[in-house]
């Protein structure tokens, strides 16, 4: 059973920072690309970040400069730095991935609030 497990979220003021995990299992993690989305309330879900099985990162304008996706293969788990938050970042943030058949799994999601 694949299972993606998001922790890190909560409240943070404005210009702080939080880090996002997301543990994965029952999947070869080490071979898949894995990436970061987000919510809003009453807005579509959002790509944030990705990143590849060999470690290329791509991010969605908004968060470039300020956000960083990285995993670890060892302990099946990626990760999401923000830093420098705004309150227009504040989601439920998910992580995700796809594996070679075209499945998409997903993680329960975290709130991140950031207040003013």
């Amino acid at each position: 059973q694949v299972q993606l497990v998001e922790s890190g979220g909560g409240l943070v003021q404005a210009g702080g920072s939080l880090s996002l995990s997301c543990a994965v299992s029952g999947i070869i993690f080490r071979i898949l690309p894995m990436a970061w989305y987000r919510q809003a309330p009453e807005k579509q879900r959002e790509l944030v970040a990705t990143i590849s099985s060999g470690g290329s990162t791509n991010y969605a304008d908004s968060v470039k400069g300020r956000f960083t996706i990285s995993r670890d293969n060892a302990e099946n788990t990626v990760y999401l730095q923000m830093n420098s938050l705004n309150p227009e970042d504040t989601a439920v943030y998910y992580c995700q991935t796809r594996d070679f058949k075209g499945h998409d799994y997903w993680g329960q999601g975290t709130q991140v609030t950031v207040s003013s």
